[in-house]
């Protein structure tokens, strides 16, 4: 149960982002996006894309900018406060550090899922007027999967802000945990995958069965769990890599994977923990 010391810092959190408009601008940003990927199927296709092919749409765009958002958040969550001096005196009242951390992570949790659910919620009421059968689960579950994405992200980003004595190494650190995560080892993955299977195997266009240590490396991707939770959640987009389509083994559901962002967010916390009960204010 929270008490209340964590409650009243997640509840500082969360105010001050109203005050700074960024669950506004943020819900604006989701919104305005999710419309444009949808509407825009019409200059292919006859109107509206649906809700897969909105998603289909949207999920490359989203893995790369929830992570930055939730970096954006989260990098002076702590080193922000030592930075103005507001920390000793948040510490001079009877509240812990465990405490502290939890109410930064609650409450800008908060705000970056609300700013999706009010985002993703009004397009998804937009779109759904204008679609035959809207498949509401399979939206559902992919704005469920964002905000798990967006929340393992936020703990990093609080992580590196009890790293770093400055908030530009803070947010370096982190700016580079995401580029390792969502472009590096993407890319390094499939490079592997293309030397170990032949390009003309796989632009052969058949249903594919990758080599096992492909599905064990993509475990270790934020991005790539995030993807495969949506891609296992809908029948139309259930393929790995765009055009390659290929089969996943047994271990891999949307829970199994689901629980496994889950346990980034908290290992991440606990890293963020040990470190801030460590440092020297």
């Amino acid at each position: 149960m929270l008490n209340r010391s964590v409650i009243s810092i997640a509840k500082k959190e969360f105010m001050d982002n109203i005050r700074n408009k960024w669950i506004i601008i943020l819900s604006t940003l989701f919104a305005v996006l999710t419309i444009v990927f949808s509407f825009f199927g019409s200059v292919f296709s006859t109107g509206w894309q649906d809700i897969g092919g909105t998603i289909s749409s949207m999920m490359s765009i989203v893995n790369l900018l929830v992570p930055i958002i939730a970096i954006i958040l989260g990098y002076s969550a702590i080193v922000g406060e030592i930075e103005r001096g507001s920390m000793g005196s948040l510490l001079a009242l009877p509240t812990t550090r465990l405490e502290i951390i939890t109410g930064k992570l609650i409450g800008l949790g908060g705000v970056l899922s609300t700013s999706i659910i009010i985002g993703f919620g009004i397009a998804g009421v937009i779109i759904g007027l204008n679609v035959p059968d809207p498949d509401i689960l399979a939206y559902l579950v992919f704005i469920a999967a964002t905000i798990l994405l967006g929340l393992v992200f936020l703990s990093m980003a609080i992580f590196f802000s009890t790293l770093f004595k400055k908030r530009s190494s803070a947010i370096g650190g982190a700016i580079f945990l995401w580029m390792l995560f969502i472009i590096i080892i993407p890319l390094v993955i499939q490079g592997m995958l293309i030397v170990d299977i032949g390009v003309e195997t796989l632009l052969s266009g058949e249903e594919l069965e990758a080599p096992g240590w492909y599905y064990t490396a993509l475990l270790v991707n934020p991005g790539s769990m995030y993807q495969s939770i949506i891609s296992l959640s809908i029948e139309s987009l259930r393929n790995i890599g765009g055009i390659i389509r290929m089969t996943y083994p047994d271990y891999y559901s949307p829970l199994s994977l689901s629980l496994l962002l889950f346990l980034w967010v908290i290992v991440f916390f606990m890293l963020a923990y040990w470190r801030f009960s460590v440092k020297d204010l």
